[in-house]
């Protein structure tokens, strides 16, 4: 037997965690880790007590055709890192690691995922300090978060999507 390695097993957590996502759109999902142990986990999907894209069966993104990486506040949904975000403990967050897994609606990997700049604000200031994002069933990306807090692209009116 092949035993999974260990960036790959909690990517497919991240990835089964995705499957609940309620977007319309795309489907992500978000595991924090600390210590080998899961603290949290996070998908995408609307405020609790408001209906969901998949329930309202719209998106008004799509509707209005805007692009990917644009206008998130026209979005109903919380994004998969700010809800495991929300889920955990500060203390907990510190040092760890965030998996995250984002897939289009046929399955396939969203290409070249990454946090949206909101996102990356919760994640410098939860104390996380890798994000490992998932390219294909094997492969993936780790990204050392002092990066984002070093490389400001808020500074230089570039989005970093």
């Amino acid at each position: 037997m092949d035993r999974r390695d260990k960036i790959n097993y909690y990517l497919d957590l991240a990835q089964a965690v995705a499957h609940r996502s309620t977007c319309l759109r795309r489907y992500y999902g978000a595991v924090i880790v600390q210590n080998d142990q899961v603290i949290s986990t996070g998908y995408s999907g609307a405020p609790r007590g408001r209906k969901n894209c998949c329930d309202l069966n719209r998106c008004i993104r799509d509707e209005l055709k805007v692009p990917r990486g644009e206008r998130y506040e026209l979005c109903r949904s919380v994004h998969a890192e700010a809800n495991a975000i929300i889920s955990a403990s500060r203390n907990d967050m510190i040092g760890g690691t965030l998996y995250l897994v984002g897939l289009e609606p046929d399955g396939s990997y969203v290409p070249d995922a990454n946090s949206c700049s909101m996102c990356k604000r919760l994640i410098i200031n939860s104390g996380i300090e890798h994000v490992i994002i998932r390219d294909t069933v094997d492969d993936y990306r780790i990204i050392n978060v002092k990066k984002w807090i070093d490389d400001d692209e808020s500074l230089d009116g570039t989005l970093g999507y």
